[in-house]
């Protein structure tokens, strides 16, 4: 088959067992993709269920948590499918969600990926926050959707049912040819999780690859499997990942990144007033490790 479909697993033993139905029914009828769940060293009952309850699904173990994005990159490795899935284990596909996606691969060669709409598991009617109806950047490098801005979602009325180019496709359901993947380097394995996928696609613009998002397909994102939004870690990832983007792909990027100095104190500051110590704590360590970190980079 032309498309491998993966789905990376840590410690998810329940996930697998609520949402792998679904990416199975859908491809049951008309098989266009293999199905792979690549395990990222889980130490629960992953292995088991996959054995015992989804004989035919394909697996690839890894020997420990690489996290999000270097699991990936390991799972792609072993691939050579034209076209790659990379599907949360959260995530709940509908009946023919793939189809549009590779079809409009196979029309648009000069774009190197797409991603479906994405709604809300907990609230169908509305879009997820994580991709929602397709990823843009602001000009200090604050990633946004069609359908969420911060934190707020909308409510899908069909409103954003065009395609469209955008900036970045979500890592909950990111459909992008295989050769393009490696060629750019994959995700950037020292992010761990959280932007790694926004930075991949802002290095596959600077390449002159186009993204879209094709609302013809349709999954539901239950989001926080792994942290919740409120995590001091998840706030971590986020600042330290979204400065170190910016470094690497922004052509001059020092006055945004002056901008951001105070913009992220400011943040910092607002933590400490709602009694989120721990996020604040996050964003000073996120902006210390990210000076250190920036020394890798070009």
């Amino acid at each position: 088959m032309n498309c491998s479909v993966i789905i990376l697993n840590w410690n998810g033993a329940q996930m697998l067992r609520k949402y792998l139905p679904s990416v199975l029914t859908a491809n049951s009828q008309k098989p266009i993709a293999d199905i792979i769940v690549a395990d990222n060293g889980s130490t629960d009952e992953s292995l088991d269920v996959l054995a015992k309850e989804f004989p035919t699904v394909k697996t690839i173990v890894l020997d420990k948590n690489y996290g999000f994005a270097e699991g990936y990159n390991k799972a792609i490795e072993q691939v050579d499918s034209e076209y790659v899935v990379l599907l949360n284990s959260d995530v709940e596909v509908t009946e023919g969600w793939l189809a549009p996606l590779l079809d409009y691969m196979d029309a648009h060669p000069e774009v190197a990926a797409v991603q479906p709409k994405i709604r809300a598991w907990r609230q169908r009617d509305r879009f997820e926050h994580a991709g929602a109806a397709g990823g843009y950047l602001n000009w200090l490098g604050y990633p946004y959707c069609r359908g969420r801005r911060f934190g707020k979602v909308e409510q899908d009325h069909g409103q954003y049912d065009t395609i469209a180019e955008i900036d970045w496709t979500t890592g909950a359901a990111m459909c992008v040819r295989t050769r393009v993947y490696k060629e750019c380097g994959g995700l950037d394995a020292a992010f761990f999780a959280h932007m790694e996928e926004i930075d991949l696609c802002w290095r596959m613009r600077n390449r002159g690859w186009k993204l879209a998002c094709v609302p013809e397909s349709v999954v539901y994102h239950l989001g926080g499997g792994s942290l919740s939004y409120d995590n001091p870690r998840k706030t971590f990832l986020n600042f330290r990942n979204n400065l170190l983007m910016i470094y690497k792909n922004r052509r001059f990027p020092w006055i945004v990144l002056s901008l951001r100095f105070f913009l992220d104190y400011a943040a910092a500051a607002m933590f400490l007033l709602t009694s989120k110590q721990g996020s604040a704590k996050a964003v000073f360590d996120a902006r210390r490790e990210y000076h250190r970190m920036r020394r890798n980079y070009k």
